[in-house]
């Protein structure tokens, strides 16, 4: 019998382990999926009418309470509309295998056929000087950006980039943001940087770019249409006048997933471009 209890113990330990990590993971998945979305506001506002009805069963307010439990009854189909984006996002993650470590088998190719296509679009408008910006999402959702532009949901390929930003046509002017290995959106808003670092000689779509690597982890692609120098922000550094070979680089080590960790590539980058400097010197 106590072998029995010590067994059943045992097990009903490793049971209530299993039962919190699933729903620590579960949090954790939902939590990153609605960062840098306009849901984080949205859960701030549940947050407070959960603390409402705390204080109102606390002081015995009937009326306020029977209001919050109104207002908690029907939120259920509410948030089902308010957050539709999220919840059909994250079904396609799971679709995708994206959400499991161990399902992510193609991810790594669907990821080097997209910088193989960034690469061809690249080329092609910086020796012909055709001025473009992209966005590409990594872990801060760019919702509230994707919302100003004009939805294409499609493959990234290097013909479909170019048309997008030849000169004069109706979605050349603003940013292609490019979010699960898909063009989400053409001709989108971004925030423009406020800095007194960039150089004077940068226009609208550098600062564009630098603006939104204040404010998300997004890796952002500008190709100059005065000089046809490509230039990549992340995480509020500004790279400019990449070599082929440099900005592929960087693209491969921040968009495709390796199994070993690696030294930051912007780093990298900014020290070699740091030495052929002094050496010029």
């Amino acid at each position: 019998m106590q072998d029995f209890l010590a067994t059943w113990l045992r097990w009903s330990t490793l049971t209530n382990l299993i039962d919190i990590l699933v729903v620590w993971y579960t949090v954790y998945r939902l939590i990153m999926l609605i960062r840098g979305t306009k849901a984080v506001q949205l859960l701030k506002g549940i947050f407070v009418i959960a603390i409402i009805k705390l204080i109102s069963v606390f002081l015995h307010l009937q009326t306020v309470g029977y209001i919050i439990d109104l207002i908690i009854t029907w939120s259920v189909p509410a948030l089902v509309i308010i957050f539709q984006p999220e919840i059909r996002r994250g079904l396609e993650h799971l679709g995708r295998g994206s959400v499991l470590p161990w399902a992510r088998t193609t991810r790594h190719e669907v990821e080097e056929r997209m910088v193989k296509e960034l690469d061809k679009a690249i080329q092609y408008m910086s020796k012909r000087r055709i001025g473009a910006l992209i966005s590409i999402q990594k872990n801060t959702g760019l919702e509230d950006y994707i919302e100003t532009g004009i939805p294409l949901d499609a493959d990234v390929s290097g013909e479909l980039l170019i048309n997008i930003f030849i000169p004069n046509t109706p979605l050349h002017d603003g940013a292609v943001i490019i979010r699960d290995n898909r063009i989400a959106v053409a001709a989108a808003y971004l925030p423009l940087s406020e800095s007194n670092l960039i150089p004077k000689e940068l226009g609208t779509r550098h600062r564009a770019a630098v603006g939104i690597s204040e404010v998300t982890d997004a890796l952002t692609i500008v190709v100059s249409e005065e000089t046809g120098g490509v230039t990549v922000t992340n995480n509020n550094h500004l790279i400019r006048d990449l070599t082929r070979d440099d900005y592929l680089k960087l693209l491969t080590a921040q968009l495709v997933p390796a199994e070993e960790a690696k030294p930051n590539p912007v780093n990298q980058v900014l020290a070699r471009l740091t030495h052929k400097k002094g050496a010029k010197r």
